[in-house]
Order: structure tokens, then sequence, then C-alpha cells
């Protein structure tokens, strides 16, 4: 007999947590797109990793907030703010072309939003109907498996 999985609510605001990453064949697609949807971008709070964020808060003109560089851990401090319930959506241009010193840390990043059921685009096309969702700016309830099963499961010694 298969045990049904329950579920939790997660509120989003309508001014969401956006993270925004991307390799470095791939920055001048993301501040590109980002440029073009700028106005809808300005009213939410904006992470990104290392350079990206330099470069988008330069072509932008509003506040982003800069984690460390992905190779030096920037995934990983996004990863973890997904976890904490601090990023609401993940654009991450990725390269899948060119291998990533930090693919495990890549890796961990994507799974950590899949777990956490966190909406990712990795191309401009997924990021261009994220963004342009109804949803977007509104309020949205979103549903995570509770895990708390699986962290007081009995685990013999």
């Amino acid at each position: 007999m298969m045990m049904r999985m329950s579920y939790k609510k997660f509120p989003m605001e309508p001014d969401k947590q956006i993270a925004l990453v991307a390799h470095d064949n791939k920055k001048h697609d993301l501040v590109e797109w980002a440029r073009f949807n700028r106005d809808l971008l300005a009213h939410h709070k904006v992470y990104a990793t290392g350079t990206t964020g330099a470069i988008l808060e330069e072509e932008l003109g509003f506040q982003i907030t800069k984690l460390q560089s992905g190779p030096l851990g920037g995934d990983q401090q996004i990863g973890a703010k997904i976890v904490q319930g601090e990023i609401d959506f993940l654009i991450f241009f990725w390269d899948p072309l060119e291998p990533q010193p930090h693919d495990p840390d890549v890796k961990a990043l994507l799974r950590m939003a899949v777990v956490w059921n966190i909406p990712i685009a990795c191309n401009r096309a997924t990021a261009d109907f994220m963004i342009s969702s109804p949803l977007m700016d509104g309020e949205y309830e979103r549903l995570v498996p509770d895990y708390e099963a699986q962290q007081n499961r009995k685990i013999p010694v």
C-alpha cells in the first residue's frame, strides 16, 4: 500500500523574490531579457549571483541583492534561500553545452528548486512565459510536500 503524501501551502506575495543566475555564455541573454522586462522586475525583490548581479544592477538601475559568484558558493546561497522560503522563483540561464567547474552546485540548486516546488526557467522562452503569467503579480499558494515524516523517521542504530 502506497502512503499518500500530504502538502503544506506556502503563500507567495504579489511582489515576488526572484533569483537571476546566468553562466558566462548566457549572461548577455539574461541581461537582454531583464532589460526587456525591467518594469515587471522593478517592483519585485531581485537576487543574483556574482558578476551577473553587478551587471544587472548597472543595466536596470535598481538594487539587486548580490550574492557570491556561482563557483564561489552563490548557487548554494540561492539554494539555501529557497529552503528558507526567501526565493519564490528562479531564472537560471545555464549553458548546457559548456562544462562548468561547479556542475554539482548547479545540480544541487536545480534540485532544491524542484524539491521546494519553486518555478524555474532555464531559457528565455520559459522565462517569458513565467514573467507574463497572470499569477506573477498576484498572491499564489505554492504546494510543497510535507517533509515532516521524512525528517522524523526512525533510523536504525
